[in-house]
């Protein structure tokens, strides 16, 4: 991928710059590779020694890193807006809270480390952590979404390695030394937390493949989820969204509207699980849009729809000059004249079809609307919409009839609908009682290998002692063991360190890196460059 020095990218950032691979540069990209290989084998002690902490010293290491995020919550909220240029520092302080300490609370009583023993079935499990985790953050939810897979790592007792976004790598960066230095003053392994301060496509490449890395967490785009998943590791990867909301007759306007509002003005709208186009009764749609209209909603004219259209999907592709923009920016840039206090705007269009781009996943502060004659033309709408995109995502329904939010839920292919809550802080398990998380599985229909809001129990499996059933075969006594105090029976300990996984030969680990390294390619170029 070779472009003059002082080619700018288009629809990218402004300051981005695509340079020609040097011969320096490859030199260092070596270099890098090399630093990689030492902080595989220096995650993997961290792991094994991590393995064989218990409950107690465990959560004491978890509870100092959230401790220390959640102290430097507004420093980094400051740092990540300014780095990026986009979203809202009080809203991404809130979220850097919530996945620090906030994922702390949730899971500090969640039974992750030691024995779970079921003398009835005459079955005993053992938790087994991953190992060493590679986390790719993407650039929308930078810290938070670092501060959430940190903890769900060292809650879940593995070792992490972060690759932040080349957008967001300052921040980042600094983001996970603070957990880490906190971690380990708390008696974690050294190690247990490093990060890549220079992210690189052969770095990522080379530790997506390397059959060091026992697990993938990938936040991004299909590519990258589709190169993660094609590395030969396991991965857990999620798939991007496109949330319909449906407004029916029986909703509370009043409340639905100011809902709708704050969750899709929250941080300028970077959340995957913000809403994407609104459906509304035909009944009640102007009476639902003066109160959008009252909570700081502009209704776009015909005009200046059409205007937008033009800004805003450039060429049929988002223009990512538009990502995490307030509204107020994008109206001015697309040439309408909306009032201050404009928190979103509101683009309406006729059709469901995947020519329309309203009817698209947008990233920013602009939400497509729809009316439809009754509830179950927005339910077929609604379904439509996923179709082309966001399957096993998110959905929102404002509703107070069980029978359509039952209708809505069977109809469209999602495994999370949101009920009479912002759809944002909702799917994420922020204002409804779903687990909370920065990454959202997207099962079967999304292409995903989980359906729920990612955590830490996905980042441990169980092994299980299994009796024969038989009544008369004696089940063992475990009440008083703890894994990580049991030594084998010459009296050496039980728990050594695992030893690498072992892929393929070097010919086909070469060709799968090469494979990757495109796939890759192409992540990277459709995030900087819109193509």
């Amino acid at each position: 991928m070779q472009r003059r020095t002082d080619e700018k990218a288009p629809g990218g950032p402004p300051d981005l710059v695509i340079k020609a691979a040097s011969a320096s540069e490859t030199m260092k990209d070596e270099a890098r590779l090399a630093r990689a290989g030492m902080m595989l084998e220096r995650g993997r002690w961290a792991a094994a020694a991590f393995a064989r902490l218990d409950r107690d010293s465990t959560l004491r290491i978890a509870k100092a890193a959230a401790d220390a995020g959640f102290a430097k919550a507004q420093h980094y909220a400051e740092w990540v807006v300014k780095e990026t240029g986009f979203g809202v520092v009080e809203h991404k302080k809130i979220k850097n809270e919530l996945c620090s300490r906030g994922i702390y609370d949730y899971y500090r009583d969640e039974p992750l480390t030691g024995l779970k023993i079921d003398a009835e079935r005459k079955i005993v499990e053992v938790a087994r952590p991953a190992g060493v985790v590679f986390a790719l953050t993407p650039s929308t939810n930078p810290v938070s979404t670092v501060f959430f897979k940190i903890m769900i790592a060292l809650l879940s007792r593995n070792a992490i390695i972060v690759s932040p976004h080349p957008m967001a790598k300052a921040c980042c960066a600094d983001a996970v030394r603070c957990m880490a230095e906190a971690a380990m003053a708390a008696g974690a392994p050294d190690g247990v937390v490093q990060v890549i301060d220079e992210p690189s496509i052969p770095l990522v490449t080379a530790l997506m493949a390397d059959p060091r890395t026992d697990v993938i967490l990938a936040t991004g785009g299909s590519p990258m989820v589709r190169a993660a998943y094609s590395s030969g590791n396991p991965a857990i990867g999620v798939g991007p969204s496109n949330v319909p909301v449906l407004v029916d007759a029986t909703a509370d306007l009043a409340k639905a509207a100011k809902r709708i509002v704050v969750s899709k003005s929250f941080d300028n709208s970077v959340l995957c699980t913000n809403e994407s186009v609104l459906i509304a009764e035909a009944a009640i749609a102007d009476k639902l849009l003066r109160h959008m209209q009252n909570e700081g909603a502009y209704l776009c004219s015909e005009e200046e729809t059409e205007r937008l259209r033009a800004y805003l999907f450039p060429g049929g592709k988002f223009n990512l000059r538009a990502l995490g923009r307030d509204a107020n920016t994008i109206a001015g840039e697309a040439g309408i004249r909306a009032p201050a206090k404009t928190r979103i705007l509101l683009a309406p269009f006729d059709l469901p079809m995947p020519e329309e781009v309203f009817a698209r996943e947008k990233l920013c502060p602009v939400l497509g609307f729809l009316r439809v004659p009754n509830a179950q033309r927005g339910v077929e709408a609604a379904r439509a919409l996923l179709r082309y995109s966001g399957g096993g995502h998110s959905a929102a329904i404002h509703s107070k009839d069980s029978r359509t939010v039952l209708a809505f839920t069977m109809a469209v292919n999602v495994l999370r609908v949101v009920v009479n809550a912002p759809c944002s802080q909702g799917a994420a398990g922020f204002d409804t009682n779903l687990a909370p998380t920065m990454t959202i599985g997207t099962g079967f229909f999304g292409r995903s290998s989980i359906g729920e809001n990612v955590g830490p129990q996905h980042l441990v499996h169980w092994t299980r002692i299994a009796y024969n059933k038989d009544a008369s075969e004696v089940f063992g006594d475990y009440t008083h063991l703890e894994p990580w105090d049991v030594q084998a029976p010459d009296g050496t300990e039980g728990l050594a360190m695992p030893a690498p996984r072992q892929g393929g030969s070097g010919d086909d680990l070469g060709e799968m890196r090469e494979e990757i390294r495109q796939v890759i390619i192409e992540e990277l170029r459709s995030l900087f460059m819109g193509s």
